[in-house]
């Protein structure tokens, strides 16, 4: 293993290590914010309201990520509508389609895990709220979401971990990420182990930090949970 090809291109895998965590990071930020309604609507029983909601979650769960950006950066282009619109700004760009793209598959996927949650918040909780006179908006603040975020913790932190290694997607339209970093040093010196390899090293340096951060937050949240000494 020649190790020089790392150290010499190592500025090019830093660049891509930048571009993942700013993709991942902000998909997962604005998917949240986007799921969170989502999740408490696909619970109401009217047709018209979680209908709609279930469809776009059917879609983006039942196809492929990869096929998701491809409908966005090269379809959204061939509609004329769109390049005259002021939309096109961000649509000619691949950092924005991947954004785009990402966030769109990142909010079905927590729609569906936080929604589960919310439906399998304990029922004393719910009367016990009830009781007190709280309003429904208070009381998905301050009693459904909350015991739901903590129960759903666990699965959403597989979705982190699943966009993170699905971000890797991005390099296929021209964006240099961590493994776009590795095509590029693997088109210069022709040595596919050093190139993929290191960008293995760094998503499994990442998927380690984050497993270790939601260990953390599990050890906060579920401190009450804990046998008292």
């Amino acid at each position: 293993m020649d190790f020089s090809i790392i150290t010499e291109n190592f500025g090019i895998y830093m660049e891509g290590l930048w571009n993942t965590a700013q993709l991942v990071s902000l998909s997962l930020f604005m998917g949240l914010l986007m799921a969170i309604p989502l999740a408490i609507l696909v619970t109401s029983k009217n047709l018209l309201i979680n209908g709609p909601i279930r469809a776009y979650v059917y879609f983006f769960r039942g196809t492929p990520l990869l096929v998701q950006i491809f409908l966005i950066y090269y379809g959204m282009g061939q509609f004329k509508a769109v390049q005259t619109s002021i939309f096109w700004f961000f649509f000619k760009e691949a950092y924005f389609c991947a954004l785009f793209a990402f966030t769109l598959n990142t909010a079905a996927y927590t729609t569906e895990i936080i929604r589960g949650a919310i439906e399998t918040t304990p029922h004393g909780e719910i009367e016990a709220a009830k009781a007190t006179g709280m309003s429904r908006f208070l009381m998905l603040r301050r009693i459904v979401l909350p015991s739901a975020f903590r129960r759903a913790l666990p699965t959403y932190s597989n979705e982190i971990i699943f966009m993170l290694h699905g971000s890797s997607l991005a390099s296929v339209i021209t964006i240099v990420d961590i493994t776009g970093a590795a095509r590029i040093v693997n088109s210069r010196f022709y040595s596919p182990y050093e190139a993929f390899l290191t960008a293995a090293v760094i998503y499994m340096c990442i998927t380690f930090l984050i497993v270790w951060s939601i260990k953390q937050l599990e050890i906060r949240w579920f401190a009450h949970l804990r046998p008292q000494e």
